[in-house]
Parts: C-alpha cells; sequence; structure tokens
C-alpha cells in the first residue's frame, strides 16, 4: 500500500529512528472487510497500542497504527505539535482505508481516545473503544499547562529502562495544552456521540482526574455503549505488558469489535 509507506517515510524523515514506533499496517490473508485504526497516547508511540493489533489482525482485521506528530522522535519535536497535526495525521489514514473500501471503526487509548472522539464526530464509524479517556488530568496544574510551558517546558516522568524507546521521560507542558484544548472541544459534544461505544477504565489510573472515564461515558449520546472499570491493580495504560489485566482488555475489545 504506498500510503502507508508514505507515512512511515514521513515518520522517519521527522525523526523516528525505532522500528516499534513506526505506524503500522497489518493486513489479514483473509481479511473480514473490517479496519480498525489504534490511536496511541500523548509522548508514546504506536508501540503502545502493538499488542491490541496484533490480536486483532489475528482476528482477520485490517489494523492501522498511527503515529501521532511529535512522537517516536523527541520531546523537543512534541513541544511544537499542536492537536489539528495530530487529527490531520488521523484524518489521512480514515480516508486511506475508505479507499479500501473497509468498515472502519477505531480505538484510541487516553489522548488517543480523545482524538477517536473528535474523529466519531466528524466521521462516520461502525464502532469505538476509549481506553482510560478524560475530560480532565489528574494534576491539580494541569489546566495551567499553557502558562506554565513558559516557566517549566517540561514535566519530567519516570520511565522503565525497558520502555525508555518507546515513551518521552520528559512531557512538554505546551503539548497538555493542545490536550486542554481537545477536552474543551469535546466536553459540550459527546452526546452527539452515538456510535457504538466500549469505555475501559480503571481505579488505579493515577493520570486522569478520579471518575473522568465514567463521566465520558455518561455524557456519550446513544445507548448502544458499555463500560467497565478495573481495580487498583490496572493502570493508565491498559495495552502493555504493564497491565496485570492485559489479557483481559484483549479479549472485551476483540469481543466487542467482533459482536
Amino acid at each position: 500500500m504506498q500510503w502507508i509507506e508514505q507515512e512511515i517515510e514521513l515518520a522517519k524523515h521527522e525523526g523516528v529512528t525505532h522500528q516499534e514506533n513506526l505506524p503500522f499496517l497489518l493486513l489479514p490473508e483473509k481479511p473480514n472487510g473490517q479496519a480498525i485504526m489504534l490511536i496511541h497516547g500523548f509522548s508514546s508511540s504506536p508501540k503502545e497500542m502493538s499488542l491490541l493489533g496484533t490480536e486483532l489482525f489475528r482476528h482477520n482485521f485490517t489494523v492501522y497504527g498511527v503515529r501521532l506528530p511529535g512522537h517516536g522522535t523527541t520531546p523537543e519535536d512534541l513541544a511544537t505539535r499542536r492537536a489539528e497535526e495530530w487529527f490531520a495525521t488521523i484524518e489521512r489514514g480514515y480516508q486511506s482505508l475508505l479507499a479500501m473500501n473497509l468498515e472502519i471503526s477505531a480505538a484510541g487509548l487516553s489522548t488517543g481516545a480523545l482524538l477517536t472522539l473528535k474523529l466519531a464526530l466528524k466521521h462516520p464509524l461502525e464502532k469505538i473503544i476509549l481506553l482510560s479517556p478524560f475530560l480532565q488530568l489528574q494534576h491539580f496544574l494541569a489546566p495551567f499547562a499553557g502558562p506554565l510551558s513558559y516557566l517549566i517546558p517540561y514535566q519530567k516522568k519516570t520511565i522503565l529502562e525497558a520502555e525508555a524507546p518507546f515513551y518521552y521521560h520528559l512531557r512538554p507542558l505546551k503539548g497538555i495544552a493542545q490536550i486542554n484544548s481537545l477536552c474543551r472541544q469535546l466536553s459540550s459534544k459527546l452526546k452527539n456521540i452515538k456510535v457504538p461505544s466500549l469505555t475501559l477504565a480503571s481505579t488505579g489510573d493515577k493520570t486522569i482526574a478520579k471518575g473522568s472515564a465514567a463521566k465520558v461515558y455518561q455524557q456519550l449520546g446513544g445507548c448502544q455503549k458499555q463500560f467497565y472499570c478495573y481495580g487498583n491493580d490496572v493502570p493508565h495504560v491498559l495495552t502493555t505488558v504493564g497491565n496485570p489485566q492485559l489479557q483481559d482488555v484483549l479479549q472485551r475489545c476483540i469481543k466487542f469489535f467482533e459482536t
């Protein structure tokens, strides 16, 4: 597919060097006619969604793992990026999958869930999965990220050595300001999203405000929506081996997309 090759070349041109930080397209031998867009979270990379992508591929879904601009490169790069750039990348992928005559669904984690919601507002989707979505971050200074970015450009985050190639240990506050902007855009429009949805969250999430994922779920329109909340042992990132309930997450996602 020429379009995915162009996305990969663009990623490399922008500074992505690690193979697992590149966007990916998985094409099954016996495609079921359905495509799933996977959208990773802030300051991570497509690697964050790769295990879910592999499982969907095993079930004959066509899978596109998006790379949001500024990710898989450097924190300094991310600090220059805007939410509009992130969404434009997602729209390119959507149009490319549409040209393949596939029914399109999407699953997003954290900020990726916000972008999934924005996509559902603008384009027809079959289904959506929202993993740790939010309308408010937990840190009490998060709403002031924009002005604070001129005094404190980056927030330091502890990253395990094994995760260092895929996550930034410095999170640009200008990027968090972009996330705040997305939340403001969506907060009054969630009732207009009536596509079938599955929302997964956890009480152990230390990134988003308590109850924020449930609030997103409650405000979604329509009646074909499901919600499940894991316990204190489950972290914000639901799609990697750091989640002790990873297999349950994968199974719930597969079941939702297949039914």
